[in-house]
């Protein structure tokens, strides 16, 4: 991610910055500015196109997405002291037959997950590094977030702190 560059998005409406910083792999980007959500073919900084997507995670995608056509992006949020993700819906692709798949690296973290409705009652629980979540089918828009990070939980990441690669393919595909 050093040479893709890393982002600290801010929210569109209020121009308040993320506690988490982002880059991204593959042919897309998502990013987040005073413009909007939107997916983008280069970094918005460099101009500079996305590094490709590694093989691995294309062989993870093909072994649990349960999806005919390859992922267009890997969103990676990189979660250090106190950074955390309120509760959202990934519904920036123009593809919503594809899930979303979520890998989790480093310190485990609290995750919630709720309904199709903001106001749906959430549950939470944790996810350790090396897990995975997929939101497909009737979870897809599903609300979900990060609450925490459990500090100095592992000592994967150089620094501590928790890496989130999030697949997803954005554009529609024939089937």
């Amino acid at each position: 991610m050093e040479e893709a560059g890393w982002l600290r998005p801010v929210m569109p409406r209020t121009g308040q910055p993320y506690s988490v910083m982002m880059g991204n792999l593959g042919e897309l980007g998502w990013i987040s500015d005073r413009a909007g959500y939107r997916y983008a073919p280069v970094h918005p900084a460099t101009g500079q196109p996305w590094p490709a997507m590694p093989p691995a995670l294309l062989e993870i995608w093909r072994d649990l997405a349960n999806c005919a056509a390859p992922p267009e992006c890997c969103l990676v949020n990189l979660y250090r002291g106190n950074a955390r993700m309120g509760l959202h819906q990934d519904r920036d692709e123009r593809e919503m037959r594809a899930p979303v798949l979520s890998l989790s690296l480093g310190d485990r973290a609290l995750f919630r997950v709720g309904g199709l409705e903001r106001r749906d009652p959430t549950r939470s629980f944790t996810l350790s590094s090396g897990d995975v979540v997929r939101m497909g089918g009737g979870a897809r828009l599903m609300f979900h977030g990060i609450d925490r990070i459990i500090p100095a939980s592992s000592t994967l990441i150089p620094g501590g702190g928790r890496l989130n690669l999030t697949l997803r393919r954005v554009t529609p595909y024939p089937g």
